[in-house]
């Protein structure tokens, strides 16, 4: 089993199971830890719409924690700038890997304790979804 790697301003995992398979568990990994997703955007599609370049599958979904996103924005409303979270999910080569903006760097900008302590939080549920993988 691969450990969730900790990336400059994000979170890694490498999986070992389809695309498909993956995008499902992640959804459900990230559901038991209070997120929804409110956004998905395939980048695959849109690039072979939009501009005829083919490329792996790549997913982003646009995650959130309805209680963490109302305690920030409680805080600072033009924090929702840096919300939802982005999850992505992509084959790469043979591998697939999910991904998460780590929201401890994101939230870091903003440079508010209150702010950063949810983030804090907000990032050990992403840490524990990417790990029930």
């Amino acid at each position: 089993m691969q450990a969730v790697e900790e990336r400059r301003y994000g979170l890694r995992r490498k999986v070992s199971m389809s695309f498909d398979e993956a995008n499902n568990r992640v959804r459900q990994t990230l559901k038991d830890q209070g997120f929804g997703v409110l956004t998905e955007i395939d980048v695959k599609s849109t690039l072979e719409q939009k501009l005829g370049v083919q490329g792996e599958p790549y997913l982003i979904l646009g995650a959130c924690n309805p209680n963490l996103a109302h305690q920030a924005l409680s805080e600072d409303p033009e924090v929702g700038l840096l919300l939802p979270c982005n999850v992505v999910v992509r084959q790469a080569g043979a591998d697939v890997l999910v991904e998460a903006l780590d929201p401890a760097a994101a939230m870091g900008i903003v440079g508010n304790e209150a702010i950063e302590g949810v983030a804090g939080e907000a990032r050990e549920r992403l840490q524990k979804a990417l790990a029930a993988l």
